[in-house]
């Protein structure tokens, strides 16, 4: 008796899981492609507050005034990756906020990014010209009768063409590096007593290859912490070799 009760019973079972199955795949759009019951719970969180960066850039368009509006958009730009739109931004930002150490930061952190940035750039561009201009280079080096070959002119446009693009890179490495050193000073104007403000001033300052801000911001940092600072020895150290490398 007991095995036909379980197996009329087991119909129920089967039935039951079935349908639970059935339902679990519908409702988390498993083996369909489609979009299920949990898209749908996700979607609904899945707002981060951050505008698209086409609604950004309408809303700055529309209302050229607004701080919040560039503010925005510098966060949607960074979303996107897109550095040199968002330094236009906080630029913006800060032209309409101008005591605003956070936002200051943030613009300074992203001058070094495109620091790295236009280095890469100008690394790729160097390879590609000793890879594709070796031409020219080739020709320059045989000499006949005293002087050298003329080069070819696909060559010499390769390389005139990847020449600049090189110099353009550095420059806008130089330039953002340059940036980043005069927001740090702007931060450093606004929060005379904070030692992190001159420590990251001096870091920004010898990327620049500003040797003399830097030094001066390190000794401004050792002003403001204790005399027993874990750090006060490191600096003093980095102060002493950038001395010894910097001319008179």
């Amino acid at each position: 008796m007991f095995f036909p009760k379980l197996r009329r019973n087991a119909k129920w079972v089967f039935l039951f899981l079935a349908l639970v199955f059935g339902l679990g795949f519908i409702g988390f759009g498993v083996g369909a492609g489609g979009v299920g019951i949990g898209d749908v719970f996700r979607g609904a969180g899945a707002d981060s507050g951050v505008p698209s960066l086409s609604d950004a850039r309408d809303r700055v368009n529309e209302n050229p005034q607004d701080p919040q509006a560039f503010r925005d958009l510098a966060t949607a730009a960074q979303t996107e990756q897109q550095t040199d739109e968002a330094i236009e931004a906080l630029e913006g930002y800060v032209g309409l906020k101008p005591r605003d150490t956070d936002a200051l930061r943030e613009l300074a952190g992203l001058y070094l990014v495109q620091v790295d940035e236009a280095r890469d750039e100008y690394q790729i561009a160097e390879l590609r010209a000793a890879y594709l201009g070796t031409g020219a280079a080739v020709f320059q080096s045989i000499n006949l009768g005293g002087r050298p070959l003329d080069a070819d002119p696909i060559s010499n446009a390769v390389a005139t063409y990847y020449s600049v693009d090189v110099q353009n890179a550095l420059g806008k490495a130089q330039q953002a590096a340059s940036s980043s050193v005069s927001t740090y000073q702007r931060i450093a104007a606004l929060t005379p007593g904070d030692p992190n403000v001159q420590l990251e001033l001096a870091e920004a300052a010898r990327s620049a290859a500003d040797t003399t801000t830097a030094i001066a911001a390190y000794e401004r940092y050792l002003e403001l912490v204790p005399a027993d600072d874990p750090t006060a020895r490191e600096v003093k150290r980095v102060i002493k070799e950038l001395r010894a490398g910097t001319p008179g």
